[in-house]
């Protein structure tokens, strides 16, 4: 950049000053021409009065020698000034690229220090507001990002290790304990917790797997009445929400609500919230489920107190109310990021809000087809 700039400004300046020493030639050439052709048409010079230009021939030929003595010396006068401003625009441009590129370089030792280790450094250029000072607080909000992915990354691997972890463990102890004595009874003991716990290790898997695909995205969007999906699920849940003595309402207002999406994700979607508000819910609850163009889809149940600053990590994988990674034989704790997941596919938005009695207020709002 020094070499570029410096270069740049010098031939800028060289141009500049030819083309003024060609016209302050040319000037000084007419004028003497001038001074001559008065001094010849006057005469000879009075006594006692200064005379810088003889009358005759002679006139003429001092006029072309003072001009070259002229146009030589201001030719020195220009190299040598062309010089200092070729030392001084490369000095000035060293100083100021230095300047320029010192916050880039402190971006880029950054950049090189960058690890799975070390992703808590940031760069907190100080300074003005200018273009510099944006691009290092971009880049210090993308380590924010990255931090956050890579820490709910760790968390997620951790819980996913132990949920995985734990019926295989309780499958083990089973079958050790079940066969060390092995009668009627405690073969069925067996049988039935085996079963238990395979099906428990099934759900997970299936949850993982639909948390993959909705993080993934879609692959062909298609246009869905969620009407026509709230009831399907709806139909499906009753039988879980009679045995919990959960009441299931539906109510569908402002005309039909179609997205485009994947029938079978939006499915899953409406499937985890009912089936979440029924499970975490009392008996004699409630859940009221409706839809509408405005509002979007909005579940809504009865049931414990959920603290309004953990609403929203509810979304979380594995998390759940209870202390993290804690086990539970009605779900994995996927649920809820299931459908943060396939809503965010959808290019939706979901939120969590307690109801002030208990229960929470689960509201996904997804773009219309168009």
């Amino acid at each position: 950049m020094t070499l570029l700039y410096g270069g740049i400004f010098t031939v800028i300046t060289l141009g500049a000053l030819v083309v003024a020493q060609r016209l302050q030639g040319d000037a000084v050439g007419r004028n003497l021409q001038d001074v001559a052709v008065r001094r010849k048409a006057e005469g000879p010079c009075e006594p006692g009065a200064p005379c810088l230009l003889p009358p005759g021939v002679e006139t003429f030929v001092r006029a072309d020698e003072l001009e070259q003595e002229l146009v030589d010396s201001q030719r020195v006068i220009t190299l040598v000034t062309f010089v200092a401003i070729a030392v001084l625009a490369f000095a000035v441009c060293w100083w100021l690229t230095g300047r320029l590129l010192r916050p880039l370089h402190r971006i880029t030792a950054t950049a090189r220090r960058l690890s799975l280790s070390t992703l808590h450094e940031r760069i907190a250029l100080t300074g003005p507001q200018d273009e510099l000072k944006e691009l290092a607080d971009t880049f210090d909000a993308m380590l924010d990002r990255l931090e956050r992915a890579v820490a709910g990354q760790r968390r997620f691997v951790a819980n996913a290790s132990h949920e995985l972890r734990t019926p295989l463990a309780i499958q083990r102890t089973a079958v050790e304990v079940g066969l060390a004595d092995p009668s009627p009874e405690r073969l069925a003991w067996i049988r039935a917790e085996l079963l238990r716990n395979t099906e428990r290790s099934e759900r997970l898997i299936d949850g993982l797997l639909v948390l993959a695909q909705g993080e993934r995205g879609l692959d062909a969007p298609a246009p869905v009445d969620l009407a026509a999906v709230v009831e399907q699920v709806v139909a499906e849940q009753s039988p879980a929400a009679r045995d919990k003595d959960v009441t299931v309402a539906v109510s569908v207002t402002g005309g039909p609500v179609v997205v485009a999406g994947d029938e079978v994700m939006l499915t899953r979607l409406v499937a985890n919230l009912v089936e979440n508000a029924v499970r975490h819910n009392h008996r004699g609850g409630r859940v009221l489920v409706e839809l509408s163009p405005a509002a979007g889809l909005v579940v809504g149940n009865t049931g414990p107190l959920v603290p309004p600053g953990r609403a929203g990590e509810l979304f979380e994988p594995f998390r759940r109310l209870d202390p993290d990674r804690t086990g539970s034989a009605g779900g994995a704790g996927l649920g809820l990021s299931i459908v943060a997941a396939i809503t965010a596919a959808h290019g939706g938005r979901v939120e969590a809000v307690p109801n002030p009695d208990g229960g929470l207020r689960v509201t996904v709002a997804l773009p219309p087809s168009t």
